[in-house]
């Protein structure tokens, strides 16, 4: 795992997003185009500001994203394929395609079969990702299962990953914070070629720490990474200020 750290958010969502840009420029060179994972969050402003304006053929690009909570419609605020949309897919305009996640399906099993039949068509370029406080990878809170083989799932969410979407503004209360997600799974997420990671705040510190420096266990879903031969995590100095190895 390579850690870059940043003076600032901007350099670092800058560092994250030129990372990300060189490896779908070297599927589509590769391949003919690029199947591209993306995230949402406090943590993927800056990199997704800098990642639109990237110089790149977006045609060739066919983007899914991690996790959406169960039950929140696209108009809601914290829905994430609204975040997207507006923060990605409508500031490009010509992107390939967009896998969205439809959390507000009636139908959750047909939705997360609709979801592993299209990704199971694509070899994913680049994963873009960041950690939980509590070191979730996507929505795989601790214990994370490490083990299915389904690209997708539906998740419990704990209260310490609900904390964090209501202290990040997302929503007005506790009680409003769906307690599920669909969410990708910690095997799909391996699958990619290329994982770059976007991390900051000094909140995250104790996860940033037990992801690179501690075992690999479902308990620290993010450590898992620690088994990935090309993960660069991108960090502004308070996410990085508990981690014990050289950046």
């Amino acid at each position: 795992m390579e850690i870059l750290t940043y003076d600032d958010k901007e350099s670092m969502g800058r560092g994250a997003a030129e990372d990300g840009a060189a490896a779908i420029r070297r599927a589509i060179e590769a391949d003919g185009k690029a199947a591209i994972v993306v995230a949402t969050g406090a943590s993927q402003f800056e990199m997704l500001q800098r990642l639109v304006r990237a110089d790149l053929d977006w045609g060739k690009v066919t983007a899914f994203h991690l996790d959406e909570y169960v039950g929140l419609p696209i108009d809601h605020p914290a829905s994430f394929r609204g975040y997207l949309r507006s923060r990605f897919v409508d500031p490009l305009g010509d992107l390939g395609d967009f896998v969205a996640v439809n959390g507000d399906a009636d139908d959750l099993d047909a939705e997360i079969a609709r979801l592993n039949e299209r990704i199971s068509r694509e070899d994913i370029a680049v994963c873009f990702a960041g950690i939980g406080e509590n070191c979730h990878l996507a929505f795989n809170d601790p214990p994370a299962d490490f083990e299915t083989d389904s690209p997708y799932l539906v998740v419990e969410l704990d209260e310490a990953c609900r904390r964090q979407q209501l202290g990040e503004g997302w929503f007005a209360s506790l009680d409003e914070v769906p307690g599920r997600a669909i969410s990708m799974s910690i095997r799909q997420i391996l699958k990619a070629r290329d994982i770059v990671l976007t991390v900051p705040d000094e909140r995250k510190a104790s996860a940033v720490s037990a992801a690179i420096d501690g075992p690999v266990t479902n308990r620290s879903p993010a450590s898992i990474l620690q088994t990935h031969g090309n993960v660069r995590m991108h960090l502004d100095p308070e996410a990085a200020s508990l981690l014990t190895i050289p950046s």
